[in-house]
């Protein structure tokens, strides 16, 4: 048997605090301090307890080279609890689930500390509504009350402010003071095929190709990306609208269209709300658009890069404003969050959750005419008295 360390591997020391159940039996109520270590590992879905020794051990082996077992100086046991545990890769057939994963890992070409810090962040079955109202942090008053103020919403500047002109409000600037966040959808109003199109259309279809190599496409959007690589993939969830059938579909940015996958949950706004961790606010948009990171296309350029990561948060923050626009402009509302359950939608779409993973979900639809949650709509522009304006 050959082995080899896993290829993105780090190390950190876990502190739990509970009661002391040797002073609870002495009458006694204090608190114990427990210290251990965990490993986070690039192709592993969850932290991994170590012991002293396996630390040490881990410390001493290379993830490039492949060693003999047979010559590895130091216990046994514990190489055997390593390749159990997924941290050290062996040759056998018994640990190719292992192997595999990490030889995807491998070829990614991501940094280390993001690609970890990505795996590591992922939820499996949050339920974040509900986590907030349970621990009174719903409202700007309760998360005051819990944490006291905020820092500042300015950071203070010494010198003389130079006042600028405020230009008058033209065409575009009703049309901004209009974007509001949308936690009121109108569960039964159908969206327009040619709705959902046309903001499809403005945000991620593809608007030409270039084919520099036989084998190579770039796309050009009306968003901006890192590298003009777009590595965002979109998944449409269709719930209500005109000449779609509901379900999960994948669209296709440079033929735009929509391909509908074989697997489709039963219960379709059931797996949505799961899949925007107990979001209930936002399960009845007429369209939800889920945007997956293809890690693979965006490191194939920017190789084990420390900005590589933060150029897709980038992409996923244009796309996002440029569909709060495009639907404003439409006359319907739209959402984003990035508090999802990534475990579940990898699930869904049968993603490895190494190559591609879920960053975040956006959608459009109808807004409700009684405003049940509340928006934060400061100049009314589109609630009066929690009835939308006409």
């Amino acid at each position: 048997m050959r082995y080899r360390r896993c290829s993105l591997l780090m190390m950190q020391v876990k502190e739990d605090r509970g009661l002391d159940l040797q002073a609870v039996l002495q009458g006694r109520a204090e608190l114990q301090t427990t210290l251990a270590w965990q490993a986070v590992a690039g192709h592993l879905d969850a932290p991994v307890v170590l012991s002293e020794e396996e630390v040490i051990a881990l410390g001493r082996m290379a993830h490039g080279e492949w060693s003999e077992a047979d010559a590895y100086d130091g216990c046994s046991e514990v190489l055997s609890g390593l390749i159990a545990k997924g941290l050290v890769i062996s040759d056998e057939e018994s640990a190719a689930t292992f192997r595999d994963a990490d030889a995807r890992v491998r070829a990614l070409n991501g940094w280390p500390l993001t690609a970890l810090a990505h795996r590591a962040g992922r939820w499996r079955g949050v339920d974040s509504a509900h986590e907030m109202r349970s621990n009174n942090l719903v409202t700007a008053v309760e998360l005051h009350a819990r944490y006291g103020p905020p820092p500042a919403a300015v950071s203070h500047q010494e010198g003389t402010p130079i006042p600028l002109p405020v230009a008058a409000d033209e065409d575009f600037d009703e049309l901004m003071s209009r974007r509001v966040t949308c936690r009121n959808f109108d569960p039964d109003r159908a969206l327009p095929l040619q709705t959902a199109a046309r903001i499809l259309k403005r945000t991620i279809m593809a608007h030409a190709v270039i084919q520099p190599a036989p084998d190579m496409q770039i796309l050009k959007k009306n968003i901006p990306s890192g590298g003009g690589l777009h590595p965002l993939e979109t998944y449409a969830v269709v719930r209500n609208v005109e000449g779609l059938e509901n379900g999960i579909h994948h669209y296709d940015p440079v033929s735009h269209a929509l391909r509908r996958l074989a697997d489709q949950p039963d219960d379709l706004d059931g797996r949505v709300r799961l899949m925007l961790a107990g979001q209930e606010w936002f399960v009845d948009a007429a369209l939800h658009l889920i945007q997956v990171a293809r890690f693979s296309r965006n490191f194939w350029k920017y190789r084990s890069h420390p900005k590589a990561y933060r150029a897709i948060l980038m992409d996923a923050g244009h796309l996002s404003q440029q569909l709060a626009i495009s639907a404003t402009l439409e006359g319907v509302a739209s959402y984003v969050t990035a508090a999802i359950n990534e475990f579940d939608i990898e699930d869904t779409l049968k993603l490895d959750g190494i190559a591609s993973s879920p960053v975040m979900m956006c959608g459009i639809g109808w807004r409700a005419q009684h405003l049940t949650t509340t928006e934060f709509d400061p100049a009314e522009r589109i609630w009066n008295n929690g009835r939308q304006h006409r």
